[in-house]
């Protein structure tokens, strides 16, 4: 074991992340003697010889003009290498926001935010430090198809599941099922509003979800991921609007709470590639969260070096400039109308339309339940004999992006899905 990585780990000895690392968790480390931080302490010297970017003879970094010319930004801000753990002003930025959008969370302790290569890799990363091979972890069903690809083959996860719905609301039976099942460690991931369903609990069925956390977390050692991607999104009233990891993230000391968020849909940056983790636990000093960051950013340094320059350059531009709270209110009411809309059309769903919505309140998507259709064939019909793009997940369930459809379309979405579940339902007569 590297010496730097034990020092950090005694540093965590006394709390449950110990216990919740994984082996990779365990042995990583920032390189504080390696060449990142070599080359800081050389930063103002009259020579510096050392890190491995190229400079003009002016000292400004090397760049082609003419990709200069196409961004509005400083050099510095664009052509070097970014910080390991993120440009600071953009970290105090988001760790102002998350204060600011989850009132919640301002007379509490959760660590500096770290900037990663947008959520996916922020939720790939949260694998390399708590996941070994041969794990579980527990989502609720239905979940983004990605979450496969990033715990189960890459890091060789078991993902269990539960329904996410009992009865129209949130599965609190199956969520109590999955955590108090036997294993020590538990490691569970909840996404609200939730891809694919666009579900996000009541206020009272949030504290209900941290009841059962609490009460397990008695018995057990666990990790909460919270994949907030689409945070913010909530349409209706008495829907929870704070992140659930504001109310773990001083639970119990039995409970590392992990928010992984970003500009992503929050903003509308799909293609910036920019997230954040935050790390929350009770009792926990700032020497823990310190030790959990340099682990984070040893993770990082290991996989992609550090995260895009020109991304975090552009977004901290963005939230210094004095409409953006407005701009973003104006994207986020155009979402909000074409939800009223589908809302209107959802609940003109008789019992004989071959499908049924899953309950939806926020985000991007919806979810329809197909009584005997095949989702795939109805996906297939629409493509074929309505010009019309729908996911269809499983056998019998297809998720709506109406983040993706103007507000004049929608109409004509669900008019083309009602008939090719008809079609598909009386090919299946036939066949039969």
């Amino acid at each position: 074991m590297n010496k730097l990585a034990d020092e950090l780990n005694t540093t965590l000895s006394s709390t449950v992340i110990i216990d919740l690392l994984s082996d990779f968790g365990t042995r990583i480390y920032w390189p504080k003697l390696g060449i990142l931080a070599q080359a800081a302490d050389a930063k103002g010297k009259d020579i510096n010889a050392t890190i491995g970017i190229a400079l003009d003879e002016d000292g400004s970094p090397m760049r082609l003009d003419f990709i200069q010319e196409l961004i509005d930004l400083p050099p510095k801000d664009v052509f070097p290498y970014a910080p390991g753990f993120g440009k600071p002003e953009l970290r105090s930025k988001w760790k102002g926001f998350l204060i600011e959008k989850n009132p919640g969370l301002k007379h509490k302790s959760f660590s500096m935010p770290v900037v990663t290569h947008a959520l996916t890799h922020g939720l790939s990363l949260c694998g390399d430090l708590l996941i070994n091979q041969g794990d579980e972890i527990i989502v609720p069903s239905p979940y983004w198809g990605n979450y496969n690809l990033i715990f189960s083959e890459r890091k060789g996860a078991k993902v269990l599941t539960f329904p996410l719905f009992d009865n129209n609301k949130f599965n609190l039976r199956g969520l109590d099922n999955m955590l108090s099942a036997d294993g020590e460690k538990k490691i569970i991931v909840l996404n609200f509003p939730n891809n694919p369903t666009g579900y996000t609990p009541t206020i009272e069925e949030a504290d209900q979800i941290v009841n059962v956390i609490r009460k397990n977390a008695e018995h057990k050692k666990i990790a909460a991921i919270i994949d907030d991607a689409y945070f913010g999104l909530v349409y209706e009233e008495g829907i929870l609007k704070e992140s659930l990891f504001t109310k773990l993230c001083d639970l119990h000391e039995n409970v590392l709470a992990v928010k992984v968020d970003g500009p992503t849909k929050e903003d509308y940056v799909w293609g910036f590639r920019v997230g954040f983790i935050s790390f929350g636990l009770k009792g926990a000093s700032d020497s823990v969260y310190d030790a959990m960051i340099q682990k984070l950013g040893g993770a990082i340094r290991s996989e992609i070096s550090n995260c895009s320059h020109p991304s975090q350059s552009l977004l901290l531009k963005a939230y210094e400039n004095q409409d953006y709270w407005k701009a973003k209110s104006e994207k986020f009411n155009i979402l909000k109308r074409r939800y009223k809309e589908i809302k209107v059309i959802s609940e003109g769903i008789g019992l004989d339309s071959g499908y049924r919505p899953f309950p939806f309140n926020s985000g991007y998507f919806m979810c329809l339940k197909l009584n005997s259709a095949d989702a795939e064939n109805v996906r297939q019909k629409l493509l074929k004999n309505y010009s019309t793009g729908i996911i269809s997940i499983g056998k019998d369930i297809i998720r709506v992006a109406f983040s993706a459809t103007p507000t004049n379309q929608i109409k004509d979405l669900f008019d083309n899905i009602s008939d090719a579940v008809i079609d598909c339902n009386e090919q299946n007569s036939q066949k039969q």
